[in-house]
């Protein structure tokens, strides 16, 4: 993982060097809240890569992952709690449009992407859940759109997107089936990227 890490940010450092100048790659990051669909609530981050092949479009892939909690009750914290708990990772093609000219450091977007999502579901009750209680839970895949939209302010930006990931399994601890899980979600990010794009020059 720290070799995988450490290729991953030389990368960045290298293209973003060399986009500089050629202004068509770049790479964002973004962090954000979600909210899944039916209540309760999470947190996400995005990796993107992207090529501007136009000055207003840009084209990228998106490598995501959320964990959410699902209708989760805590009676005596921490000990005791019933709900759901999710997982999801996710890479996905991406497109940006973005309604600037040339005119001020602002540039609203709108996007969407299409990817293929791995989910896992547990549902817990109990009182104190060890991590060594947790039994072979079973991951399901699946394909998924996503849209979104936002404003970037220089090199900072302010999203809000919709991933309308579909249902799967719902296990208990021992990892049986027991029903069925809602994956969908809503994040607000905030971020930063690196490498060409520079808005209102």
């Amino acid at each position: 993982m720290k070799k995988l890490f450490t290729m991953i940010i030389l990368l960045i450092t290298v293209h973003a060097s060399y986009s500089q100048e050629a202004e068509r790659f770049r790479f964002q990051m973004d962090l954000g809240a979600a909210a899944p669909k039916g209540g309760g609530f999470g947190a996400l981050v995005n990796l993107e890569p992207q090529i501007l092949v136009r000055r207003n479009l840009a084209l990228g892939l998106r490598m995501g992952a959320a964990a959410l909690a699902k209708d989760v009750v805590y009676y005596e914290i921490p000990d005791d709690y019933t709900g759901e708990l999710g997982a999801n990772a996710s890479i996905s093609g991406t497109a940006n449009y973005y309604f600037n000219y040339g005119k001020g450091k602002a540039a609203p977007y709108i996007g969407g992407g299409f990817g293929y999502y791995t989910m896992s579901n547990v549902n817990i009750e109990s009182t104190d859940i060890d991590s060594d209680d947790l039994g072979d839970l079973r991951a399901n895949f699946a394909w998924a759109p996503m849209l979104r939209a936002g404003v970037e302010l220089g090199k900072f930006r302010i999203g809000a997107e919709y991933n309308f990931v579909p249902k799967s399994d719902l296990q208990n601890i021992n990892g049986e089936v027991i029903g069925q899980a809602t994956n969908e979600y809503f994040g607000f990010t905030i971020g930063y990227f690196v490498g060409g794009g520079k808005w209102g020059r």
